[in-house]
């Protein structure tokens, strides 16, 4: 066990508390589920005018303000890391940019055939025992290391 969490576990279980707590929170205060990838999609309902455009629909629009709350709260968070707890040292992802780039793309496919992201459906979902969710989190967890592996030597 130490070899997998040479710094302890401690972290990650307060870590899963509080994004436990965070999201127990929303649903209890909103009756929604505060997944990131709907999140970003109300965001764009800014953005877009069309009326008719997937963007506009109700359920983004009456919940585009406080879930943009949440989002600069993810945000905030990770700076407030990177600051205090940090000590002000940033993290330098140890890949190439061609590799970051297809991941990012192929994630936000996913997302899009999934009908929500790996944490809305991992995190939100499961807790809510929803069948698709747990095929869904399998799906993007086996992709994604399938992915890993064969695009290693490539990149």
């Amino acid at each position: 066990m130490e070899s997998l969490f040479p710094l302890g576990i401690e972290q990650y279980l307060v870590g899963g508390l509080l994004v436990g707590l965070g999201i127990s929170f929303v649903y209890i205060m909103t009756g929604l589920v505060s997944g990131v990838s709907t999140a970003f999609t109300s965001t764009w309902s800014f953005f877009s005018r069309d009326t008719t455009s997937f963007f506009r629909r109700e359920k983004f629009l009456s919940s585009r303000t406080w879930r943009l709350s949440l989002v600069t709260g993810l945000m905030l968070g990770g700076l407030v890391y990177l600051v205090f707890i940090n000590g002000g040292e940033s993290t330098v992802a140890s890949l190439s940019m061609t590799r970051l780039f297809f991941g990012g793309l192929l994630v936000g496919i996913g997302t899009r055939m999934a009908a929500g992201c790996p944490s809305g459906h991992g995190i939100c979902g499961n807790a809510m025992l929803e069948k698709t969710s747990f095929i869904s989190t399998v799906t993007f967890l086996s992709v994604g290391i399938v992915v890993a592996l064969l695009t290693q030597s490539i990149f």
